[in-house]
């Protein structure tokens, strides 16, 4: 496959799901069918890749045969209809772990989509999942990091930048992704200069890459399920946010609209949103 060839060609994509091999809701089976329901041309399942460290949200290893398993089923079954793309969503763990391990080179993954959403603690002991809801992260905040907010976004985009060297991936998910809890933390910070420094130094990093950076529209709309947040707490965006979009787009770099789905019901959620933002650009 191509993705350079297919974002530039066409809207009817997502190259960002979870469903039953991870921390998605569904089947992969009904992401399919949905998929297809809503015109979707090219569909990627990208479960959480297996990491060497315990985590409810990543696909075990024991599980992977499955899942091409099903995978394959599911390719055959909707030939003419879809085109389905086998991939995961690679945590990036420093040295310990990433897309340039050797390990995903046995996997015939049509595409690679990379991510950080770990933190090592300051002793360098634990890696701490920072993603995930504003309370949890507080709590880990306090257990974890003595509340310190620069640890954490410092790492966080430190591990972005090294991730992006390491290289061995396609696409780069949500790349500001800890602004939406750095800025529950502490409000105001994703306008502080050393903040923006980080988000210039990523832009600068993908400019002479052929990495596209994802623009993922998980957030755009409020959670569902057991995740949901009442109205009054609910504030949307994108990741990256609309500014640095706008920055992605006049530079050049190539961005691909995904929603991140986790539930059949949020496979275009948001994307209208997110490539009005593009087409003010380009216009």
């Amino acid at each position: 496959m191509n993705l350079h060839e297919i974002i530039s060609s066409t809207r009817d994509y997502n190259f960002h799901s979870h469903t039953q091999f991870c921390d998605g809701r569904e089947p992969m089976a009904r992401m399919a069918e949905q998929a297809v329901a809503c015109g979707m041309k090219h569909y990627g399942f990208t479960p959480h890749s297996p990491i060497p460290l315990p985590s409810s949200c990543n696909m075990s290893a024991l599980c992977t045969d499955e899942y091409i398993a099903e995978f394959q089923r599911l390719k055959e079954q909707y030939a003419g209809r879809i085109n389905l793309y086998l991939s995961m969503e690679i945590d990036y763990l420093g040295e310990k772990w990433g897309a340039f391990k050797p390990y995903f080179d046995t996997l015939p993954l049509d595409y690679r989509l990379s991510s950080v959403h770990f933190v090592p603690t300051p002793d360098g002991e634990h890696e701490i999942d920072v993603d995930g809801r504003p309370q949890h992260f507080a709590g880990k905040m306090a257990e974890h990091f003595d509340n310190d907010i620069r640890y954490v976004v410092d790492t966080f985009y430190a591990r972005t930048l090294d991730m992006i060297t390491h290289g061995g991936f396609d696409m780069i998910g949500h790349f500001d992704k800890i602004g939406f809890n750095a800025s529950s933390f502490s409000p105001g910070i994703e306008n502080e200069p050393w903040y923006m420094r980080h988000i210039d130094d990523v832009i600068d990093a993908v400019r002479n890459t052929d990495i596209i950076v994802e623009i993922n529209t998980k957030a755009y709309l409020p959670a569902v399920g057991a995740m949901a947040e009442s109205a009054a707490d609910y504030v949307p965006r994108l990741f990256p946010s609309a500014h640095i979009i706008r920055r992605l787009v006049s530079a050049g770099i190539p961005v691909a609209v995904n929603s991140d789905a986790h539930y059949s019901s949020r496979i275009t959620a948001g994307r209208d949103a997110a490539f009005a933002i593009i087409d003010s650009v380009r216009r």
